[in-house]
């Protein structure tokens, strides 16, 4: 199993701006897998294809993801469009995860697309993004699309795997319905061990198989002890579970998270700082030394 480092600015937005050119440098340097960029249309972070563009001018070895971005209220074609540009442009290094978009209303509103709906849109659009991928011409009649000898070029160096962020059963289903891969977070072990097996036994169902090693997660770290503001924060979108057991307490607690996740089939990794470090470098020289020689 290759087990994979990447490394996420979650939806870290003031001062990123200035930071980011170096943080883009050091991951290249320091031998992390990749760099994934978050979406928050109302929010202050950097919309997360322009800076993975941006990024892929910058390096020659990073690939380049989503952890995630939102696919309802987005045209297919023209979101197929950018990704694939993005993909030859970086010489195959994309890596597209989409979800539904958090569940609040001043996102709803920037993507026009009310929350119950946002789950019929993403099962006609993904479909679409693959065909527009692969297929010469598509040929759809949908509620949402309609397209009739449509083409789309330039097509992906390669065909992109698809993954998919979510937590609950319907959204696990999906992934094992239409995606690639499953990218987890805010979860447990035990959490992972179980929706694995949902989109596996989904997978199989619809005459499907999930490449055992497209299961992620993102996991947030911070330096020393979970500050208690933050653990709030947590408990309040996983009111279930312990925070502690979420957030990775220190770097060295981190490797250990890693390691926890790889022994339940987990192999591709996120890690996200909780707090903005003082200095940007000298913290992903510490993590490096950490979780780098994790890869395999």
């Amino acid at each position: 199993m290759k087990v994979r480092i990447g490394f996420g600015l979650g939806t870290r937005g003031p001062g990123i701006d200035r930071a980011f050119g170096g943080i883009v440098d050091d991951l290249e340097r320091l031998g992390f897998d990749s760099l994934w960029l978050s979406e928050r249309a109302t929010g202050t972070a950097p919309d997360p294809l322009v800076g993975l563009a941006y990024a892929a001018g910058r390096t020659e070895r990073l690939k380049l993801g989503t952890s995630v971005q939102v696919l309802p209220g987005r045209n297919p074609v023209l979101l197929a469009k950018a990704w694939a540009s993005l993909d030859r442009l970086s010489r195959g290094r994309a890596l597209p995860a989409f979800g539904l978009g958090v569940a609040d209303p001043d996102e709803q509103q920037a993507f026009g697309v009310a929350r119950d709906e946002r789950a019929a849109w993403l099962d006609e659009a993904l479909p679409l993004l693959r065909r527009l991928w692969t297929e010469d011409s598509v040929d759809h009649a949908g509620r949402r699309f309609s397209f009739r000898g449509l083409r789309m070029e330039p097509k992906p160096v390669e065909r992109l795997d698809v993954w998919l962020g979510g937590r609950a059963d319907a959204e696990l289903r999906r992934v094992g319905r239409l995606a690639d891969g499953w990218l987890a977070s805010f979860s447990t072990p035990a959490d992972v061990a179980r929706g694995r097996r949902i989109v596996e036994e989904t997978a199989a169902g619809c005459g499907r198989e999930i490449d055992p090693e497209h299961f992620g997660a993102v996991l947030v770290y911070t330096r020393g002890d979970v500050p208690e503001d933050l653990a709030h924060r947590v408990a309040e979108r996983r009111p279930d579970v312990d925070p502690h057991q979420l957030l990775a307490a220190g770097i060295p607690a981190l490797g250990e998270r890693i390691e926890e996740m790889v022994a339940v089939g987990c192999s591709k990794f996120v890690v996200v700082p909780a707090a903005e470090p003082r200095s940007w470098t000298d913290e992903l020289e510490a993590l490096a030394a950490e979780v780098v020689p994790l890869q395999t």
